[in-house]
């Protein structure tokens, strides 16, 4: 009698335990922070500017995310719409895109420009680049392909993470810089198909986060990240939170940081 619950004390033990280390990797996670097109909201700030990515660059958070266009000349400007005071950046050249000030009275910035910041900061905070749909797939390409130039050029590949909603422009960085970290955005498709294309992330809308929980979990079973946008409420940052993301981009990056830590 007593070796039988001695054996029933083992196995329940050992059930307990197993259940509490499937548990325990999910709890601990810390979900980081990326700031949405920098740290633009406070005083002297803009969208994809200088100051937003040395802002968000000071806050030491994980990331600053920041959005590209190729022009017809094959420079790499910074700007979230496809035009911007009327001019469209892929159907334009570098001379008109200079002349461009953003809110704050900045030139809009090459992605040159902020590599530069990057180059020379010693904060921890890695430079998310997005990569915009163009016109069509090819010009999307030609637009991932300069900016992994530009970034193998300043030797940054290791403090650089790629997005994409052109799953065009994720397969063409996958192909120019193997070992990149990539994530596709558009939030069509499930984690299975985007890991077996090479792909490392996935980075959706936190609506659709909601409508597929289950999305997660494959990713992290597969040992791909996950990123969700863009997350700016307290309470929706505590839900993605306890959904196990890894990370938050949000245009709220102190807010979102002070949560989450």
């Amino acid at each position: 009698m007593i070796k039988l619950c001695k054996k029933r004390a083992f196995v329940f033990v050992f059930v307990f335990l197993c259940a509490t280390m499937a548990v325990v990797p999910i709890m601990a996670q810390h979900v980081q922070t990326i700031a949405h097109r920098g740290e633009w909201r406070s005083e002297g700030s803009a969208q994809n500017s200088r100051t937003s990515l040395q802002r968000a660059l000071d806050l030491n958070i994980f990331g600053s995310e920041i959005d590209i266009w190729l022009t017809t000349d094959g420079h790499v400007m910074v700007n979230h719409d496809a035009k911007y005071q009327g001019i469209s950046l892929q159907d334009t050249t570098f001379a008109a895109c200079k002349k461009l000030r953003l809110s704050n009275g900045e030139s809009m910035p090459e992605l040159k420009h902020l590599l530069k910041i990057l180059k020379k900061s010693k904060s921890p905070t890695r430079l998310i680049v997005e990569v915009k749909p163009h016109r069509n797939p090819q010009r999307s390409r030609d637009c991932a392909a300069a900016a992994v130039k530009a970034i193998r050029r300043k030797k940054l590949e290791a403090r650089v993470m790629y997005i994409s909603f052109s799953i065009e422009a994720c397969q063409a960085i996958h192909a120019l810089a193997p070992k990149a970290e990539v994530a596709y955005l558009e939030g069509d498709r499930a984690p299975g198909g985007l890991h077996r294309m090479g792909l490392t992330g996935i980075d959706y809308h936190i609506s659709k986060f909601k409508a597929h929980p289950e999305w997660v979990s494959e990713a992290h079973q597969l040992g791909m990240n996950v990123n969700v946008w863009t997350v700016d409420s307290p309470d929706d940052i505590r839900d993605m939170k306890a959904l196990g993301v890894d990370y938050i981009t949000t245009n709220e990056p102190a807010l979102c940081e002070s949560i989450v830590k």
